[in-house]
């Protein structure tokens, strides 16, 4: 099974509003170039470093998002190189990602990172957080908050998955209903191999899948 074979079953299944975002953490360029050629136009990569290793060998039109813990001090690079940043989930960041796209002359759309499953280990706002964040983001110019990205607990059921969904939705439509400048709710990520289906259900608009399309990692 290759992996042009994976997205063309993969694409038949997925409604034709929700986005399928490959992600490509450590992956080559020739399996990216062969993942945009059978259909997917958004990547996600989860480290700077390996985003400038790889990204000039893909001469494809795509968009490359970041959905990793973006360190500070990486932001100046990772703006010259994502068209989205999805893992924000700090006002010092946010700010960050304002001075250095003020600097470049660009506005860079990010999303607030959930953390749905309030996990300590993990990175992310709680679900009660989201909406002050927002606010205190929503001034800067140089960024544009686009939605919400959650991942919901690694390895849980079917269910905890949906709880955790279900969460992020309620809170995407109620913060939609603010209409606070400098905000565009548009996007829902949520999902990935092993939660998508559910995902969707529960009002994803954007699903991040690797080993469902390239395999599993050596």
């Amino acid at each position: 099974m290759n992996i042009t074979e994976n997205i063309t079953r993969l694409l038949a299944e997925v409604p034709s509003y929700v986005t399928v975002e490959a992600a490509v953490k450590t992956r080559t360029a020739e399996e990216i170039i062969e993942a945009i050629e059978a259909g997917i136009r958004v990547i996600g990569e989860n480290y700077v470093q390996e985003a400038v290793r790889v990204k000039s060998e893909v001469n494809l039109p795509s968009e490359w998002h970041f959905i990793g813990h973006l360190q500070k001090n990486k932001v100046k690079t990772a703006i010259e190189l994502f068209d989205m940043i999805e893992t924000v989930d700090s006002t010092e960041l946010a700010g960050e990602i304002n001075k250095r796209c003020a600097q470049a002359g660009k506005i860079m759309p990010i999303l607030i990172e959930v953390n749905s499953g309030r996990e300590a280990q993990k990175s992310g706002v709680m679900p009660e957080e989201v909406e002050e964040l927002i606010k205190n983001i929503s001034g800067l110019i140089n960024v544009r908050v686009c939605g919400l990205m959650t991942m919901g607990p690694a390895g849980c059921s079917s269910e905890a998955y949906r709880r955790c969904f279900r969460e992020t939705k309620q809170l995407f439509d109620r913060l939609k209903c603010l209409n606070l400048p400098g905000v565009d709710m548009k996007i829902l990520s949520m999902g990935m191999t092993d939660s998508w289906r559910e995902a969707i259900e529960e009002g994803s608009t954007m699903i991040r899948i690797g080993s469902l399309i390239f395999g599993e990692r050596n």
